[in-house]
């Protein structure tokens, strides 16, 4: 699945939780997929720092993990996208993520994004980890769900 800011969605997968704690943002994502739902708990973690209509997708990063778990998956995943934004300093605003389950989940993904430019972007709180507090990832019918807390 790819999600970019040029795709236009009215519907945002993805909700933002209140009042969760003062040093933390919060938010729920779901889709029908694994794919999408990795794909929007990424944007929503983005989101948080940044505008991302304003990163264009100029450098791809590949990011591959594995996980038995498909909850610390998400986890690895969201930890990774932060630990690139802090090393590299990237800002990322398009995913293709790939999820295949074998003997474990294994992940295989392209964030597209650019170097942070203070001039250009429209920053908002620095994200600095994911944390497990409220972490959940579960199926519920047709669609996957997940909560997500991080350390702003």
């Amino acid at each position: 699945m790819n999600w970019s800011p040029e795709s236009g969605r009215g519907y945002m997968p993805y909700r933002y939780l209140e009042d969760v704690a003062t040093a933390d943002a919060a938010f729920e994502v779901e889709g029908r997929t694994l794919e999408e739902l990795f794909r929007d708990a990424a944007i929503a973690t983005f989101e948080v720092m940044v505008d991302t209509k304003s990163v264009k997708p100029e450098i791809a990063k590949e990011i591959e993990l594995k996980n038995e778990d498909i909850g610390n998956l998400l986890f690895d995943w969201l930890s990774e996208l932060v630990y690139l934004k802090d090393a590299e300093s990237l800002l990322f605003s398009s995913f293709d993520v790939s999820i295949k389950k074998n003997d474990v989940y294994e992940l295989k993904a392209k964030a597209r994004g650019e170097s942070i430019n203070q001039r250009k972007h429209s920053l908002r709180s620095d994200v600095k980890a994911v944390t497990y507090h409220m972490f959940e990832v579960k199926r519920s019918g047709e669609k996957w769900t997940a909560t997500v807390v991080l350390d702003i």
